[in-house]
C-alpha cells in the first residue's frame, strides 16, 4: 500500500498564537503532503514500494543514486516527527521526574537545554532542524542541515523544532528567534520526547 499522510495530533489552530492556522495547514496538507506523494511516485514499482517510511529513509540514505528519494522521505519521516514533538497551545507539560534528572545530568537542566536548542536552532544555515537527541547513552542537542536527520547516524531523535522557513514565515517573517521561543517556551511535548528517550528504561525497570 502506498504510504499515507499522518493526520496531525492536535487541530489547525491548536498552536495558536505561536503558529497560526494558516501557517499549520499549509505546512501538513502542503509541504508536508507533497513529501509523502513525492515518495510514492520514486519508489511505485521498486523494492522499495511497500516499506515503511523510516525503512525507506534508512536504505536510500548515503547512496548518490537515491539522493531525491531520501530528500523526500526523510522530510516526511521529520514533519511527522515535528508535529508530534508538539503539543496545543496552553496545554501545562514539563518533563517528568525521570526525564529532568536525565536532563540535568547530561545537559546541565531544563533551562540549559532550552538554550541549546534556541541556539542550534538559530545556528543552522538556510534550512534544517534542531534536535534533542541520544547519542552514545547521553542527551545532546544536534542540528541537521535540510532533509538530514539523526536516525541515519546511530542517534535516538526525543524532540525536534523545524527551522525551515516554510515553518514559520507566513506569521514572523525572517524573525526565526520569535518562532523558535515560542515553540521552545509553550509547545514543546516533553512526554513525547520521554517516550522517545527512555522507553528502553522503562521496559527494564
Amino acid at each position: 500500500m502506498p504510504l499515507t499522510l499522518p493526520s496531525l495530533p492536535y487541530d489547525h489552530g491548536a498552536l495558536e498564537p505561536f503558529v497560526s492556522a494558516t501557517t499549520l495547514k499549509l505546512h501538513h496538507s502542503v509541504h508536508h503532503a507533497g513529501y509523502v506523494d513525492r515518495v510514492n511516485a520514486l519508489v511505485r514499482d521498486t523494492n522499495l514500494q511497500g516499506l515503511p517510511l523510516r525503512a525507506i529513509v534508512e536504505r536510500s540514505a548515503g547512496d548518490p543514486r537515491q539522493r531525491s528519494l531520501f530528500n523526500n522521505a526523510a522530510q516526511a519521516w521529520n514533519h511527522a516527527f515535528f508535529w508530534r514533538s508538539l503539543h496545543a497551545a496552553g496545554k501545562r507539560n514539563s518533563p517528568s521526574p525521570r526525564l529532568a534528572a536525565r536532563i540535568a545530568r547530561d545537559l546541565g537542566g531544563q533551562a540549559q537545554l532550552i538554550e541549546q536548542l534556541k541556539s542550534a536552532a538559530l545556528s543552522v544555515f538556510g534550512s534544517g532542524w534542531a534536535w534533542l537527541v541520544e547519542r552514545d547513552g547521553r542527551l545532546c542537542v544536534e542540528t541537521t542541515a535540510n532533509a538530514d536527520c539523526p536516525i541515519t547516524t546511530g542517534a535516538v531523535p526525543g524532540l525536534v523544532i523545524d527551522v525551515w522557513e516554510h515553518a514559520y514565515y507566513l506569521d514572523y517573517q525572517a524573525r526565526r528567534a520569535d518562532y523558535v521561543s515560542g515553540v521552545l517556551g509553550h509547545l514543546l511535548d516533553w512526554g513525547f520526547a520521554e517516550q522517545n528517550l527512555l522507553a528502553k528504561e522503562a521496559q527494564h525497570a
